[in-house]
């Protein structure tokens, strides 16, 4: 989940050689934290927690008032250099000012504060998760939470990312528990028999990054190089913790070597929450990285191929960040791409490096570019380097154009600059901003002095303007073994806003299948000629490495279409993603992708497969509640009958992990499309689960209850609701809540949303459950949540209510949804909170304008 140069001195006296504009809602600079000192100790039971702070503090310019973060503290008892100092809270700025009992001379000072907070039920601040032993006992394990930004709700603070300073916790924890943070902990005993952890102090760092968690817990540990790996988890389930060790061992070697810099912290746990969140999976928190169960604990009576991939990027994410975020962290939220668009590129580039029977680059072409393409070509983008003021607009920078197209943009600059001297520039980068927080141009700096090439103006070009660039092949000769290629650059949109003409320095590579590779900057629609070496079909946007769509001339599609099966695979998955996006907007018709998949056979790579599958499923999406649904469903399952006769429902000893991902789609689009075979093949799975909590096999665990859930009769529904109620495993639990609201029968769909009313749920699964029933019933999850917004906005997390309910109704048909969406903001929602509700509207009306766009050439496909 993550800028002006910093240049950290002992006392603080300097953050930085430049510092960036005060944005609305930013701190002053003129007084900032060097050291914080801060004792807590939670009352668990009765979720709240008292706490006191000293703070060593630099004062660069003589004030009167200090101002600070604090949200949700009642605080008793500031002072300012052993005297009292009255101080104002302002909730709804989440700050507080101080007012001093003299004025303050530059140099340092040190303040105090006391203080009573709450333990939350979402993840925000200090949290509760609360969970059920193997015997049902209830338990309860506290973690915190501090991005973004919440770490005002555990201590006050200057709660940004540029006041970096240090920080020294001391917790009391009840005897028979544990206590954790960023560093290892000097433990000792109070009279009451209590024990008192005392943590060592950290590095210089943002507050967000800060974590304290405490409960019965299990701790297992391995060594990397001097470096020792820890997995915190609740009792019981610590071996399960052996494959994120052993990932986390390899990464940590690789990630050594790549940035240049040891890895500077002492220990680097990775703790297992055993709840959920609607907003973040896992927590960058330097030395003690934050996970939800799923995503790093590995049971192999349960868990998918795909489960474990996931598990492999989540670690490589979260660790990546340790250097990119943690390390080097932005001067502000406005370049938070920097840190998660470089942790989701380094996860997928470990991941290829490190397990190249993944397939890892090809699959993020088929996914990551996709995800990020999609919204980038609508009237909902924005800039990678987006303007950020307010709290909850620091909570809609974490989107897919932060995470997926700042990720296709750094690969597309390393793969112009050439793989080493990309890294060369972030080593130098590193050295050279390491405990400090920079700005996006810094980094640009550095790529350019590392391979004495132009990178500022391109990279500008993607990242502060939000859209597509397409370029188009608009014709080419070849004359004595050399083909001239002419290419002109537009615009790539779905909507109308998206369709402005807009001009970007586009880097691309092309080539005559298996020729050689050649590059090229195309600008503009004015035709740009390339020589590329051999005659034969020209593939534009070579390995996909470039973040745009690629067209064809009619002469140029019908080549790619012949020459379909010896494009490299990249290749193959890039361009059924264009011919199928180029056909929803308009710019060339579907039939050249249904030309296009009618080259992808039964026998055909894994990813190709997948990939059809998910386009296909799109198309249901789009004719969803149409006459057309139903001949669309029956085209979908008559592609994938002979795939799923040829991956089956059991998987095979020594099969590619391609395959068995691949029968997880096929199975899962099949079952939620009624195929009768799967559909009955997930009654006798899910049935024999009242004997055996691991009678459906790993493989197709996750699709085989989705089948189930989606297609449930009343009692079937009663079945997976006795089974929810009965386990005891909170993964499990958590799983089957959300499939509780998948059900297509409405009936069914109410009964859920009754369950949201009653205690029995803690409130992330309360959230999860709604999240879910919107899947298949928008309306009805809309209007409850409208109806009960003080119900609804108790179980979200502060940093997701602004976005939220107005979300719910995304996938409603009705006309009247937008505005009624539009008018929920407008009278619960501030102004500068209303962008994703903006941006909700904006995209129903794309998948509208698609519908009207795509009906008659789906129409005459089923005929």
């Amino acid at each position: 989940m993550k800028f002006s140069t910093a240049a950290i001195l002992s006392l603080g006296l300097m953050m930085g050689v430049s510092t960036p504009a005060l944005a609305s809602g930013q701190l002053p600079k003129s007084v900032a934290p060097v050291l914080y000192d801060i004792k807590i100790e939670p009352d668990a039971a009765a979720k709240t927690f008292t706490g006191t702070e000293k703070v060593t503090v630099v004062v660069r310019e003589a004030t009167s008032t200090i101002k600070l973060n604090a949200a949700d503290l009642a605080i008793s008892k500031v002072t300012f250099d052993g005297k009292d100092a009255p101080f104002v809270l302002a909730a709804d700025a989440q700050e507080m000012t101080v007012t001093l009992p003299a004025a303050a001379k530059p140099g340092k000072h040190v303040m105090t504060f006391a203080w009573t907070g709450k333990i939350n039920d979402a993840a925000s601040g200090l949290f509760a998760i609360d969970y059920k032993n193997p015997d049902g006992t209830p338990a309860r394990m506290l973690a915190t939470q501090f991005e973004a930004p919440d770490a005002r709700r555990f201590a006050p603070m200057w709660d940004e990312p540029s006041f970096k300073a240090k920080f020294r916790l001391t917790a009391v924890a009840p005897a028979k528990e544990l206590a954790f943070s960023n560093m290892r902990a000097k433990v000792s005993t109070r009279k009451d028999g209590k024990k008192i952890y005392t943590f060592d102090k950290t590095p210089v760092m943002s507050s967000y990054l800060l974590f304290f968690g405490m409960g019965d817990v299990e701790r297992k540990t391995v060594m990397a190089g001097k470096t020792e790996i820890g997995v915190i988890t609740r009792r019981g389930v610590v071996d399960q913790g052996d494959y994120a060790l052993a990932s986390a061992k390899r990464l940590l070697a690789y990630y050594n070597d790549y940035f240049g810099q040891p890895y500077p912290l002492p220990k680097l746990d990775m703790i297992a929450g055993p709840g959920s969140s609607q907003f973040f999976g896992a927590m960058e928190n330097w030395g003690a990285i934050f996970y939800f169960e799923p995503t790093l604990l590995f049971d192999p009576a349960r868990a998918t191929q795909s489960g474990r991939e996931r598990i492999f990027t989540v670690v490589a994410h979260e660790i990546a960040h340790q250097w990119f975020g943690d390390l080097v962290t932005m001067a502000w939220w406005d370049d938070l791409w920097l840190n998660e668009g470089f942790a989701s590129w380094m996860e997928n580039k470990a991941s290829n490096d490190l397990n190249p029977d993944w397939f890892a680059k090809a699959n993020a072409v088929a996914q990551d570019r996709e995800g990020a393409l999609g919204l980038d070509a609508t009237a909902a983008t924005h800039p990678i380097i987006r303007k950020v003021e307010t709290v909850e607009q620091i909570g809609e920078a974490f989107d897919s154009i932060t995470y997926q197209k700042g990720q296709a943009v750094i690969g597309m600059i390393e793969s112009t600059l050439g793989a080493d001297a990309f890294r060369a520039g972030i080593r130098t980068y590193m050295a050279k901003y390491k405990y400090g927080n920079t700005q996006t141009d810094q980094l640009w700096a550095e790529l350019e002095a590392a391979s004495g090439k132009p990178v500022t103006a391109s990279a500008h070009d993607f990242t502060l303007q939000g859209g597509v660039p397409m370029v188009t092949l608009t014709g080419s000769t070849c004359s004595a073994g050399q083909t001239q290629v002419l290419l002109s650059q537009g615009r790539y949109g779905l909507d109308a806003p998206s369709k402005v003409a807009q001009t970007w320095r586009v880097p691309m590579t092309l080539s005559v299948v298996g020729g050689p590779i050649a590059s090229t900057i195309v600008s503009g629609v004015a035709p740009t000629a390339v020589n590329v070496q051999g005659c034969g079909t020209i593939v534009l946007n070579r390995d996909k490495g470039s973040y745009l769509r690629a067209r064809y001339d009619d002469a140029g599609h019908a080549a790619i279409v012949k020459d379909f099966t010896k494009l490299e695979l990249t290749d193959r998955l890039g361009t059924l993603g264009d011919d199928f996006a180029l056909a929803l907007s308009g710019d060339q018709g579907l039939d050249r992708y249904l030309q296009l998949i009618g080259e992808v056979k039964p026998d055909a790579n894994a990813l190709e497969l997948a990939t059809v599958s998910d386009q296909l499923g799109s198309i249901i999406g789009i004719v969803e509640g149409t006459a057309l649904e139903a001949p669309v469903r029956a085209r979908t399952v008559a592609f994938l009958a002979p795939v799923m006769k040829r991956v089956g429902f059991e998987a095979q000893p020594g099969e590619s992990p391609l395959i068995t991902n691949l029968r997880e789609n096929v199975v899962r689009r099949l079952g939620v499309n009624g195929d009768p075979e799967v559909a009955e093949a997930a009654r006798k799975y899910v049935n024999a689960l009242a004997k055996d909590g691991t009678a459906i096999p790993p493989a197709i665990r996750g699709p085989i209850l989705a089948t189930y859930a989606v297609n449930a009769t009343p009692a079937e529904w009663d079945a997976l609701l006795k089974l929810t109620r009965e386990t005891t495993n909170p993964v499990v639990r958590n799983g089957y809540i959300q499939l509780l609201g998948s059900a297509r029968d409405v009936a069914l769909a109410n009964r859920a949303i009754d369950l949201l009313k009653g205690t029995e749920l803690t409130a992330p699964q309360k959230s999860s459950l709604l999240r879910a029933i919107a899947g298949r019933h928008s309306d009805m999850a809309f209007d409850f949540a409208v109806a009960n917004p003080d119900l609804v906005n108790g179980f979200l997390e502060v940093s997701t209510r602004s976005g939220y309910i107005p979300s719910l109704g995304a996938g409603s048909s009705d006309p009247a949804m937008p505005a009624k969406i539009l008018a929920y903001a407008e009278k619960n929602l501030p102004e500068a909170s209303r962008g994703g509700a903006k941006r909700t509207v904006a995209l129903m009306a794309v998948r509208r304008q698609l519908a009207d766009r795509t009906r008659p050439a789906i129409e005459a496909w089923v005929k």
